[in-house]
């Protein structure tokens, strides 16, 4: 799959203001600050698509991009910013899941976790989520290029043996947007994803 036209299309803060489509959805989520924006960016070669913020969890809606006119790339809000009011967190958390719960169109979720610290409570509780709704996601390690390359496998060995325990789980895969490492591993991915 090669991505041809990639368009930012609308943020919702409410299950109410979800656009009205069959598309299929691919949704990214992970702790704020974790690199999703990056993410997005890399994938569809345009530097400022998604718009990441100099501050950590301040994004708080449902952006949609629309993606070769066929698809959308979904990006969920950052969880886990510790500054936001707990009122405001706990919504976060309850709006996730509803969406998860809710949305039939996902068709895969990339969960993405820096590659350089085990998985937090949060990480995990979202692959439970992910896992009890049956969807089926792939683990992302941002920030792959600031480990030494001798410690990726190692670090991808350990992500696999933590997520195998969740039936959902279809990969892990190092990634860096500095470097690009990972982005045609990715794209395979979507395009699989596609087909079935």
């Amino acid at each position: 799959m090669k991505i041809t036209s990639a368009e930012f299309v609308v943020g919702v803060t409410s299950l109410n203001h979800l656009p009205v489509t069959n598309l299929p959805e691919f949704v990214f989520l992970g702790r704020s600050n974790v690199g999703k924006s990056s993410l997005i960016n890399a994938l569809t070669n345009k530097k400022n698509l998604a718009r990441s913020s100099g501050t950590p969890g301040k994004t708080r809606e449902l952006n949609y991009y629309l993606i070769n006119d066929s698809l959308y790339f979904v990006d969920l809000p950052g969880f886990g910013y510790a500054k936001a009011p707990e009122q405001l967190r706990a919504s976060w958390g309850k709006f996730i899941e509803q969406y998860l719960q809710t949305r039939k169109q996902i068709k895969l979720a990339f969960h993405l976790m820096d590659a350089r610290h085990e998985p937090t409570e949060l990480d995990k509780a979202l692959v439970g989520w992910l896992d009890f709704y049956k969807i089926p996601f792939v683990v992302i390690l941002t920030k792959a290029d600031k480990l030494a390359r001798s410690k990726v496998a190692n670090f991808v060995k350990n992500a696999e043996e933590v997520f195998s325990a969740y039936s959902s789980c279809q990969h892990v895969v190092p990634f860096s947007s500095f470097t690009g490492d990972g982005k045609v591993d990715v794209m395979k991915i979507i395009s699989s994803r596609l087909q079935s």
